[in-house]
């Protein structure tokens, strides 16, 4: 450690009137900072989505601190009580199921609750599911969009999928189990098969990064009785060199079109495996092509 580094450690534990937003362990009991657990043990109320989940984590911890349930339910009702409560001054942790909250988790609408009643807010910082994973994927960190969880309706879906397809930056996704393989399909059809990383049961026992391109994912996939544990997928972005390509595609099945008598869906397959892009955008560029002539 350098001999000028400095721990501000003077400050009380928790004050009154303030809200904390307290990340906790997304797996490993262990993965939860030193503050957080004094926090924790020293607040007049814990704010948990899951009261039984959270009150297991503050039972292994020895934290016998208040709970109170937070969660999408009850979240506008809960919201007016909390901020009636720190207005009174009490000290308030609010934690989700796992990581951080009101990262895809319930809490946005206290903070912006809170802020509005001028109460205190603190950041306890810790885990969050998609920098871990993102960390390890081995894709560019330097600049990435965070999308949450896809939305449920495939039409819904493919639409935001469409907005991506030529974005830049690495893409960052959370989804259910059931859903990983829907979503995955869907991807591989809007955005090509670019490289993915999917994570799953990150820092538990059974943790698992699966590599490669959307195919060999799903492929992966596929063969699994039942797949467990949410999942947070790390899409490549764009390449600058596949939207230069454009000219040789197209170039590509103008020549096709002339000397060849097959149909669109077979020449889309072919397009598709030459340039690596989806069969959905290889079949557009050749009708397009086609209504050009």
């Amino acid at each position: 450690m350098p001999s000028n580094f400095t721990i501000t450690d003077d400050l009380p534990v928790v004050e009154k009137g303030t809200l904390y937003v307290v990340a906790t362990p997304i797996g490993h009991r262990d993965d939860i900072t030193i503050r957080a657990l004094k926090v924790l043990a020293c607040v007049d109320i814990v704010a948990a989505e899951d009261t039984r989940h959270t009150g297991r984590m503050l039972s292994f911890h020895k934290i016998s601190s208040q709970l109170i349930s937070y969660h999408e339910n009850n979240e506008a009702e809960r919201t007016l009580q909390l901020v009636e409560k720190l207005q009174n001054g009490a000290s308030v942790a609010l934690v989700s199921d796992a990581g951080t909250p009101s990262v895809s988790d319930p809490g946005y609408r206290l903070i912006c609750a809170s802020i509005q009643a001028g109460v205190k807010i603190v950041p306890i910082p810790g885990v969050s599911a998609a920098i871990t994973a993102l960390i390890v994927s081995g894709l560019p960190t330097d600049t990435f969009i965070f999308l949450g969880f896809p939305p449920k309706k495939q039409n819904r879906r493919i639409k935001l999928l469409k907005e991506l397809e030529n974005e830049k930056r690495t893409l960052i996704f959370y989804e259910a189990p059931k859903r990983v393989i829907t979503f995955l399909m869907d991807a591989q059809m809007i955005l090509g098969d670019r490289h993915v990383v999917l994570s799953r049961e990150m820092t538990k026992k059974y943790e698992e990064f699966i590599r490669g391109s959307i195919s060999t994912v799903l492929t992966s996939l596929s063969g699994r009785k039942v797949i467990k544990g949410e999942c947070t997928l790390i899409f490549a972005g764009k390449k600058r060199n596949e939207e230069e390509f454009s000219g040789s595609v197209e170039n590509s099945i103008s020549e096709y079109l002339s000397g060849s008598k097959e149909s669109s869906g077979d020449l889309s397959r072919k397009i598709a495996s030459k340039f690596g892009i989806s069969r959905k955008k290889a079949y557009e560029l050749i009708l397009s092509e086609k209504e050009n002539r």
